[in-house]
């Protein structure tokens, strides 16, 4: 049985009305160990007759059987897994990979093979150095001349072993003396036991075979009878022996997986550290998109904090509770129903910041000679605390100062700017109503209120004091209640509600909330975060779509290279994951890189004086756009690199 047997083989290019035949009823048998060289002219089909051997091509009609199989039948992949198994391809212009060295370049059909990288290095190393190359194991295609260039070329098809040579003008870029070379190189080659097929137009180049077959415009003129050859090369050159064993991962598909994106991302490093000036620009592009995206989010953050504290301000985490009926009118002064003892029942219930009563009285202020009306305001020791209204200067007063029924007063920035002119008020006394109280604090100013009342315009006392001394009501007229989580407002009124009738044996009380306030600060966090998302999809897709079109070009000018990893037997998968890997690495330092500069804009701005704040969740956003932007965007350039023709590609600059 031949090795290699080809019917009635037919290859046409074109469609219907304008077709072009390259191969015409090709009949061809060849035999293990044969030296056979295909001559014929410029475009008579020889390249084409090898290319279908060599499973590259696919006849457009015919049986191509190897060694008993029919290959016409094959997938992509079987193809891709017979020529790793069986083929070594030489050609005319070497096709090398300018960005691997001598030794990277006879390594890249073996990583196909799935073999581990210490082996085929010694590998490669033992076959350059068997062709004389030992001195150049580290040198770039450019830095080699074209004789080796062509050893090189030579020892990537012995990689895999070379069970057959497939050499397609092997020395037509050649010198006469490195032509030679090559030649018996070739024929060593055919001692040693290799099946050899020489592609040539040169008669004299063609008469080193054993068995020559002329073809012409397709049709095969001369067909020797094919000869049973068996070969020795007497244990000479054992580096070049077709002994590599391919590792098999059938029974291992994680440490296959794990192999191939171990390798896919090692080449993809390669190929980017090559082109290291247009990697920069990929990288900016997704640089300026992550920073962009985590300092507006940080400074967005920072915007809608200060617009919820100032929401918050005026009391959407507030419940209100008035005695009277729910369904009345009436309130506050003339009905008695709330006492003291129901706010601290009410601060025993869950999310509840604190439950403060509160009475207000217009009262006189005098300080030495000046005298000052405002509004006095006797609440709980909690009150900054559920206002979010801070202390400018000295303190509040604390709980035990209203258990004591202290004499103390906080200011409000109005009332102590013009009541002591300068004079710094902490400590000093001042009479309210004629009853002496000490100065312990002045609250920060606030400004107006949301119905244009000053708000420092003010001044705080315990409740017990102010109840005792200057107000004197037996009866709560409201008590303020301060929420802790806002989300459970409605169940947190409820279980007040629950609670009072309990204790009152009736609902005679209303309950009332900032409803209004609550939906106009759930519009602004909405409005910020669809302003903040849109804002991000558009900076991120710049990105995105500037790594399409880099891997896109890269794709047009490395389609040679495709060529060759797809003829030394790279899969459409491999090819997938080597230029998807690279736009996931270009995201992913891209989107570090970012992330880096993305905080150093909010610590700067932050520094200038504008609110910033910092949260992990813009880091985790940005970085996991920017890693699935490399890969939406990456997918479409490395799915058309995994499905270019190899023909097509190795013939393309």
């Amino acid at each position: 049985m031949s090795l290699i047997e080809l019917s009635h083989i037919y290859r046409r290019f074109g469609n219907d009305d304008n077709q072009v035949t390259v191969l015409d009823d090709v009949n061809l048998k060849i035999n293990e160990g044969e030296f056979v060289a295909i001559i014929g002219a410029s475009g008579s089909g020889k390249t084409t007759l090898m290319n279908i051997i060599g499973c590259l091509d696919k006849p457009t009609s015919g049986v191509y059987k190897f060694d008993g199989k029919n290959v016409s039948d094959f997938k992509k992949d079987g193809l891709a897994e017979l020529r790793r198994k069986s083929f070594g391809f030489i050609f005319q212009n070497y096709h090398l990979i300018p960005s691997l060295t001598a030794i990277a370049n006879v390594e890249v059909p073996a990583i196909y093979a799935f073999s581990p990288k210490d082996e085929r290095r010694k590998r490669a190393a033992e076959i350059l150095s068997s062709l004389g190359l030992e001195n150049r194991l580290d040198f770039y295609p450019s830095q080699l001349s074209g004789g080796q260039q062509q050893r090189v070329s030579i020892s990537r098809a012995l990689m895999n072993g070379g069970k057959i040579i497939l050499a397609d003008e092997p020395t037509g870029a050649l010198d006469s003396k490195s032509g030679e070379d090559v030649l018996k190189l070739l024929m060593n080659l055919s001692n040693m036991g290799h099946t050899i097929i020489l592609i040539t137009h040169d008669t004299k180049i063609a008469a080193h075979a054993h068995r020559i077959i002329e073809i012409k415009d397709g049709k095969i003129l001369s067909n020797p009878a094919p000869e049973n050859i068996k070969k020795s090369d007497n244990g000479k050159n054992t580096a070049l022996k077709p002994s590599f064993k391919q590792k098999k991962f059938a029974k291992m598909p994680f440490n296959l997986f794990m192999y191939e994106i171990k390798e896919a991302a090692y080449m993809a490093v390669s190929s980017l550290k090559t082109n290291i000036f247009r990697t920069i620009l990929t990288l900016l592009g997704i640089v300026i998109g992550v920073a962009s995206v985590i300092a507006m989010l940080n400074i967005g953050d920072g915007a809608k904090r200060d617009v919820m504290n100032s929401i918050n301000s005026m009391g959407t985490n507030m419940i209100m509770v008035f005695p009277g009926m729910p369904n009345s009118r009436q309130g506050g002064g003339g009905i008695e129903t709330l006492v003291l003892s129901d706010a601290d029942a009410i601060n025993a219930l869950p999310n509840i910041i604190a439950a403060m009563p509160e009475a207000r009285r217009s009262v006189t202020l005098r300080f030495n000679n000046s005298d000052r009306s405002t509004t006095l305001n006797a609440n709980s020791w909690a009150y900054p605390q559920v206002r979010e209204w801070s202390v400018a200067q000295g303190v509040f007063f604390t709980k035990e100062d209203d258990q004591n029924y202290a004499k103390v007063i906080v200011l409000g920035d109005s009332v102590a700017k013009e009541l002591f002119a300068g004079v710094d008020p902490i400590g000093k006394y001042v009479l309210v109503n004629n009853i002496m109280f000490q100065v312990i604090g002045v609250m920060s100013k606030r400004g107006a209120s949301a119905m244009g009342d000053d708000e420092d315009d003010v001044v705080f006392v315990p409740y017990s004091t102010g109840n005792l001394h200057i107000i004197g009501q037996r009866y709560l007229r409201n008590v303020r209640i301060g929420v802790e989580d806002t989300s459970k407002m409605a169940q947190t009124e409820e279980n007040i509600r629950r609670l009072l009738i309990e204790r009152h044996g009736a609902e005679d009380f209303r309950v009332l909330n900032m409803t209004s306030l609550m939906e106009s600060m759930e519009q602004t966090q909405n409005t910020f975060t669809i302003l903040l998302g849109s804002i991000a999809a558009i900076s991120l897709l710049v990105g995105g779509i500037g790594v399409m079109n880099i891997m896109l070009v890269s794709v047009t000018e490395r389609t040679k290279e495709i060529g060759i990893r797809v003829a030394t037997g790279a899969r459409s998968r491999n090819i997938m994951q080597q230029f998807l890997t690279e736009a996931l690495i270009v995201s992913a330092f891209g989107g570090f890189i970012g992330i880096l500069f993305g905080l150093g804009a909010s610590f700067v701005i932050n520094y200038f004086g504008m609110s910033v704040e910092y949260s992990v969740l813009p880091v985790i956003l940005a970085f996991s756009c920017a890693f699935f932007t490399g890969l939406i965007f990456g997918y479409l350039p490395a799915r058309k690199a995994a499905r270019l023709n190899p023909v097509t590609a190795l013939a393309g600059e």
